[in-house]
């Protein structure tokens, strides 16, 4: 599944281990997500930066990323990111 075909209310795992719970319909470079880190705070969080969505029998998968937001990646990684 690609992130912008991530629903409201689906689980994830982020690029550093945390997971949060998509909070938008959205597509794009970014994605609303509630994450469950130091504190649970709602906010932007790149989609590339999403890494896995968890089914609703609680499997996990890998999420793929589109074209642009690999670009985006590779562009903030470029920028020391």
């Amino acid at each position: 599944m690609k992130t912008n075909d991530l629903k409201k209310g689906t689980r994830v795992k982020l690029r550093n281990g945390w997971f949060g719970t998509v909070f938008d319909n959205g597509r794009g470079n970014t994605r609303m997500v509630t994450v469950e880190g130091f504190e649970t705070e709602t906010g932007s969080v790149y989609a590339h930066d999403i890494m896995e969505y968890q089914d609703a029998q609680g499997y996990w998968f890998a999420v793929e990323h589109t074209e642009s937001q690999l670009k985006f990646q590779k562009q903030m990684a470029a920028m020391g990111w």
